[in-house]
């Protein structure tokens, strides 16, 4: 994908860089970094290192060193690091950031603690990761996914790809891929690997969520991060605009949408506030960029920027269409919502729903339902289209089929539509 821009968003990137400098001296001059809250199921609490205390985590919200997340009896959760690489919390779990970093020669360094309960961890290997749990860590710089739960009565390492070095008081133990390690934390000398992986109850959604990753992140685009890549290729596509260069848009926009209206404001220290889109795609395009309101298509965002991370998401004025400023709030440490907050809760879509126009995306679990983009055409002309998703990920790993019908065909009892279509919703095809 291209990153060329437009001579007024360089301008305007050059200006919000500048401010950035004076307004978040903290962020410009550390080496701290700062990663995706990707998914989010039932019941989840965040600890953001404020001081006070855990709150209710919801989709998109930064990950900032020092933070806790904690998933209750119902709860799950997904973490995105910026190479693409993903952490998913089960429920009754908590995981500490312990570190969040780059070392002097810019190289990422994540440290992580499973403080309790269970972890899947499916690792790229762009960056170096150590992961530690009871007495013991795994320090890893090579590809590798694993399951990993710990108690008080025992730890298990749980390999499905590659090779895990697991380093404790007793010293290194290698696990290879399809064997699985206990650990005792009453005795350091007792170890054991078996030739097996006995199935848990969450394998099925760590790898449709991973399968869901590795089919609409491949290939994607030229960005130097990964974080979000695979939401942003399912749920909208890029086009080539004439005059604007290489283009963004999510399905199911229309005339009366903009990419602010939705989301909330949360509070971290040393950075201020930060927005977080209530959207299911939103994470690069609040991060990164510009967006713009172009005649003919709606709101479209501009890649670029890649050396300025946005705590307050960028656009280029205009008085061609209504927008909601991203103004962050004047209070200190209160999360402070707009429009409809981003859902708490992933866990599933109604058998039966309707997509609008200006939905744009939100409602639709990932993966749920099969080529968004035909259905995206579908809307655009009707305003409205009856969808039967399948649970999250089933579009995609084919475990139930999925379909929809257009307007024209829906049921008698289905809403009536209060938008018109708009060719905001016309966009290229995504490239997979």
């Amino acid at each position: 994908m291209s990153t060329r821009v437009v001579s007024v968003f360089g301008l305007v990137a050059l200006t919000f860089a500048a401010c950035v400098l004076v307004a978040l001296p903290a962020v410009a001059d550390s080496q701290a970094r700062i990663v995706r809250l990707s998914d989010v199921h039932g019941s989840v609490q965040i600890d953001k290192n404020t001081g006070l205390g855990f709150e209710n985590a919801f989709l998109n919200l930064p990950i900032t060193q020092g933070t806790q997340l904690k998933t209750l009896t119902d709860g799950r959760v997904e973490v995105e690091f910026e190479d693409g690489s993903s952490l998913r919390l089960t429920p009754n779990s908590m995981i500490r950031f312990s570190t969040l970093g780059l070392s002097d020669s810019g190289q990422r360094i994540s440290v992580i603690e499973l403080v309790e309960g269970m972890a899947y961890m499916n690792w790229l290997g762009k960056d170096e990761v150590t992961l530690n749990f009871s007495r013991e860590k795994i320090s890893l710089n090579r590809a590798a996914h694993f399951r990993l739960d710990t108690s008080a009565e025992a730890s298990n390492v749980a390999v499905f790809k590659g090779d895990v070095e697991v380093e404790g008081p007793a010293g290194k133990l290698v696990v290879e891929k399809r064997k699985t390690a206990t650990f005792d934390p009453a005795n350091d000398d007792k170890s054991t690997v078996v030739a097996k992986i006995v199935e848990g109850p969450f394998d099925t959604w760590d790898k449709e969520a991973s399968a869901y990753h590795d089919q609409y992140a491949k290939n994607a685009n030229s960005s130097p991060y990964g974080y979000g890549l695979s939401d942003m290729n399912y749920y909208g596509s890029y086009t080539s605009v004439p005059g604007y260069g290489m283009m963004w848009q999510p399905f199911f926009t229309g005339i009366g949408w903009d990419p602010f209206m939705n989301g909330a404001w949360g509070w971290y220290p040393g950075y201020g506030y930060m927005f977080a889109s209530a959207y299911p795609w939103g994470w690069l395009p609040y991060r990164y960029g510009n967006w713009m309101f172009v005649p003919g298509f709606g709101w479209m965002w501009q890649p670029g920027g890649w050396s300025s991370w946005l705590t307050v998401p960028h656009y280029t004025a205009t008085n061609l269409s209504a927008v909601h400023p991203p103004i962050p709030p004047t209070s200190v440490g209160k999360t402070v919502l707009v429009g409809k907050a981003p859902p708490s809760s992933g866990s599933g879509s109604p058998f039966r729903t309707v997509v609008r126009t200006g939905s744009a995306g939100m409602g639709i679990a990932r993966g749920s339902i099969g080529n968004l983009s035909h259905l995206n055409h579908e809307v655009a002309k009707s305003g409205f289209a009856e969808v039967h998703p399948a649970p999250q990920f089933g579009a995609v790993s084919g475990s139930r089929s999925s379909g929809y019908s257009s307007a024209e065909h829906s049921t008698a009892s289905a809403p009536s539509v209060h938008s018109s279509p708009s060719s905001g919703g016309h966009v290229s095809s995504p490239h997979h």
